[in-house]
């Protein structure tokens, strides 16, 4: 649960390292790199089957206006590769004190590196976005959910885990989470609020600003793209009727249940002839 929790703060810690170890191999200062190259990156977090989340990550040196203009000469795939390994050694986020024992996170030793070429993707084809998306895509849909059989959902109290189906290892670690949640060294880490996420807080997909489009960029996009489905819906060659339907909600009527109980307390009808009975004061 500890590990999840700091892997976001790792991960900041090794893009970090990564600017300083590809600088220093290209005989560069980290003021003077931004003017010759620039480091991208695109990467998913996934869930192992204990728990624990590790991240698959698509690396790119570029040149310094980003993937629109090419990386100087000494850029090589060898450099970046060992500049990788440097970065991933070097990072490590101090972690809280627990019963009198300091903790520390850093990467393990599964780090597996490999030069993406085009024989890798679309048989041999020019490599291409789609197919570096696709590949990103493979592992940005393997959630929690499919790994360890945890909760899309965050739990008001732990209680909650006795009505969802899940595996006994994944209501352990929840329970773990939560638990640990309580201690007041640990509060920053919001380990009660994201214990149906094995305590990671970070985003499962993220990337660093010049790999491709923003988001921002793509929500405009879906807005102009709206805007001209309005406008071609507009009658054109003199049609001169528009129909626009706006619907609101206005209410429910009775259930049965309801209309029952309310024939049952109106009063029965009086029949022809009935006498009608009053009521007589008495003092």
């Amino acid at each position: 649960m500890l590990w999840n929790a700091h892997a976001g703060a790792l991960w900041r810690r090794f893009s970090i390292h990564l600017r300083r170890e590809v600088a220093k191999r290209s005989g560069l200062t980290q003021r003077a790199f931004r003017d010759h190259a620039r480091i991208s990156f695109a990467k998913v977090a996934e869930y192992q089957k204990r728990g624990a989340v590790h991240f698959h990550a698509v690396i790119r040196l570029d040149g310094p206006q980003g993937g629109d203009t090419p990386p100087p000469a000494w850029a090589t795939t060898e450099l970046l590769t060992d500049a990788i390994g440097a970065a991933a050694t070097a990072a490590r986020v101090d972690g809280p004190e627990i019963d009198g024992r300091a903790h520390a996170f850093v990467f393990g030793r599964q780090l597996d590196v490999r030069p993406i070429r085009s024989a890798d993707f679309n048989d041999g084809q020019e490599l291409t976005e789609r197919a570096v998306a696709a590949y990103i895509a493979k592992y940005a849909t393997k959630g929690a959910e499919t790994a360890t059989g945890t909760l899309d959902r965050p739990i008001r109290c732990p209680a909650e885990l006795a009505q969802v189906r899940i595996t006994e290892h994944a209501r352990r670690l929840i329970r773990t989470a939560w638990t640990l949640g309580a201690r007041p060294e640990l509060a920053n880490l919001r380990l009660r609020a994201w214990a149906h996420m094995h305590g990671f807080r970070g985003h499962f997909s993220t990337k660093s600003r010049r790999y491709s489009t923003t988001l921002g960029a793509l929500r405009d996009a879906r807005a102009e793209w709206c805007r001209a489905q309005t406008a071609s819906a507009v009658p054109q060659d003199g049609e001169t009727t528009l129909v626009l339907a706006h619907w609101v909600f206005a209410g429910t009527g009775l259930s049965r249940a309801e209309a029952w109980l309310t024939a049952s307390l109106e009063p029965a009808p009086r029949t022809e002839g009935e006498p009608t009975w009053t009521p007589a004061a008495t003092s």
